[in-house]
């Protein structure tokens, strides 16, 4: 059999942290960028399945498409009919040292709030896919110049990316945001990125003008709009060209279902994508079938051994894919199949043996069809690594302040922002990080990646619950930048993960 790959190989070694954490975690995994098997994306980025399979364990119901952070029990999650809880402050934060900064922030978005409205709706009803956010990177990036901020549009080579940057001052710390702006083929903004895209922008005007307000403090705000969440790894493209490397820390959120007046600051799954073609050889059906080469054969024998795989494999792994082709007819042998999987792990130690695994099924496809077979692995998601103190001193914020619910519960979701939390050795630069996800009200079943939700994220409800989420994490960032024990802190915990993963890394 001629086989044929390209960018073969999954993760270099990668080291197994302890998973379904019930409290907030350091980054606790290494990855070894020497391994011949080190994941690189592919030419051409694949759209992902777009829908998963909820599974139940434990009576908490996780939904599988690459970004679904759902947490909660079923029965407890905000469904949109109730009327939208009140996020007015209640008690005044310990966290924050200057109340005036609080107040500061939260005017500044309450100010700006219908305007954010208007850029959400804006991006919601021009939904636009992966490294083609063209409407989206032209409003935003409009948007932050009207706003005082310098914009490089293009950023990095990449047509829909952006950076937005306000600089107070010579030197100090330097916090990161980041925007989502991709959709959904076929159902839009089925994830909402949309309000992804106006929580990074609300959370660095807020922060701007707290700073404006403190002219004596030295800081910058960077802002990036990353294209290609939902399968094209657009982060990690950043990543890799060094777009995170000023950073101290990078914050974001992800709406999703759950409780109202809830965030969670739980981990999510690695995930690998992997996009394999057959190539066989067109013959007559019904005069010649014996000349021919089945390539759709191979893709139902390796969608077969898949499906047995699963039995195999353990509760909290996902394989999932599609079959597609081109120009089939059913007097004619298909010359040519393609699948596009994704497999997911826990973390992205477990991830490896088991995208293993799923290559050969693939490959024995291939073999027992007498097809070329060619496979592309694209950027593998990491597994998110929440560090500890930014996500309790966002817990403590939100939770004082404005009344909302933190929970740590781990979700099978996936996100490219799992490979900037990552630390060294991970051979690009890694940092400190925190991305919450948010309740917003929907309909039973509407999680995620369903059209149900990509209404949802239209809703005024779903607006007001972004903000107040912006509210909190500008709250985080701003003792990111003016808190030197809090800040020392942060350090620390992201280090210390760091040395639980050399000190672990040595065993292989």
């Amino acid at each position: 059999m001629d086989h044929q790959e390209v960018q073969t190989g999954c993760f270099g070694y990668l080291l197994a942290r302890k998973a379904r954490s019930k409290a907030p975690r350091n980054a606790q995994a290494a990855f070894r960028g020497d391994h011949p098997q080190m994941a690189s994306r592919a030419d051409v980025h694949q759209n992902p399945s777009p829908l998963g399979v909820a599974e139940k364990t434990d009576e908490i119901k996780y939904y599988s498409p690459c970004c679904c952070f759902s947490f909660g029990s079923e029965s407890e999650r905000w469904i949109e009919q109730e009327v939208p809880p009140s996020y007015s402050p209640t008690v005044i934060s310990a966290s924050t040292d200057d109340n005036s900064v609080a107040t500061i922030v939260e005017r500044t978005l309450d100010k700006e709030s219908r305007k954010l409205r208007v850029l959400s709706l804006k991006i919601h009803d021009h939904p636009e896919l992966m490294f083609n956010e063209k409407y989206a990177h032209d409003t935003l990036t409009n948007f932050m110049e009207q706003n005082g901020f310098k914009v490089i549009r293009r950023y990095l080579g990449l047509d829909t990316a952006w950076r937005a940057e306000y600089a107070q001052g010579k030197g100090g710390r330097v916090i990161g945001i980041n925007s989502e702006m991709d959709a959904l083929a076929g159902m839009g903004h089925a994830c909402g990125h949309n309000l992804i895209a106006i929580s990074g922008v609300g959370v660095a005007i807020a922060l701007k003008a707290a700073l404006e307000a403190q002219p004596n403090i030295s800081a910058k705000i960077i802002l990036l709009g990353t294209p290609a969440e939902e399968g094209g790894g657009g982060k990690v493209i950043l990543l890799e060209g060094g777009a995170y490397e000023e950073m101290d820390a990078c914050l974001m959120c992800h709406p999703s279902t759950g409780p109202p007046r809830s965030t969670n600051i739980g981990s999510s799954n690695a995930m690998q994508s992997i996009v394999v073609e057959y190539f066989g050889h067109s013959a007559h059906a019904g005069g010649a079938p014996w000349e021919g080469t089945n390539a759709l054969d191979a893709a139902f024998i390796a969608y077969s051994g898949i499906s047995m795989l699963r039995q195999q494999i353990k509760p909290d792994h996902r394989v999932h894919g599609v079959v597609e082709g081109k120009n089939w007819l059913p007097n004619v042998i298909p010359d040519y199949a393609k699948m596009h999987w994704l497999a997911r792990a826990p973390t992205s130690s477990e991830l490896i043996p088991f995208v293993k695994r799923v290559r050969n099924c693939l490959e024995a496809a291939a073999i027992a069809t007498g097809c070329k077979i060619k496979i592309t692995v694209e950027n593998a998601y990491f597994d998110l690594h929440q560090n500890s103190v930014l996500a309790q001193g966002f817990a403590d914020i939100v939770g004082s302040r404005y009344g909302l619910e933190a929970t740590s519960d781990s979700t099978t979701a996936s996100t490219d922002f799992g490979n900037v939390s990552y630390g060294p050795p991970y051979p690009f630069a890694a940092l400190p990080a925190l991305h919450p996800s948010f309740a917003i009200p929907t309909v039973p079943n509407g999680g995620n990646h369903t059209p149900a939700f990509a209404t949802a994220a239209r809703s005024e409800a779903a607006h007001t619950a972004t903000i107040t989420i912006a509210k909190g994490l500008a709250l985080t960032a701003y003792r990111v930048l003016t808190d030197e024990g809090f800040f020392t802190r942060v350090k620390a915990s992201f280090e210390q993960g760091k040395a639980a993963d050399d000190k672990q890394h040595s065993r292989f």
